[in-house]
């Protein structure tokens, strides 16, 4: 049997729905609430992953910056 996947979810909300990307494959979902969003990108994820399996194992970073404040207009 093949080794779960440690995968990272990025979550982010439009209006009134989640939205969920997987960066380490490119998926994208989303949901009502935070656990449907990540349920429906897991689902995608899983489907995605049967046609095209991931060649490498790689982890990724996520890390925060900042930008210089917008003059108002």
């Amino acid at each position: 049997m093949a080794k779960a996947k440690i995968l990272t979810a990025v979550l982010h909300k439009e209006d009134n729905i989640y939205v969920a990307e997987c960066p380490e494959v490119g998926t994208f979902s989303q949901g009502r609430t935070i656990e449907e969003a990540v349920n429906n990108l897991k689902e995608a994820t899983e489907l995605y992953l049967e046609e095209f399996p991931l060649e490498t194992e790689s982890k990724s970073i996520i890390t925060t910056f900042e930008v210089a404040p917008v003059a108002e207009a």
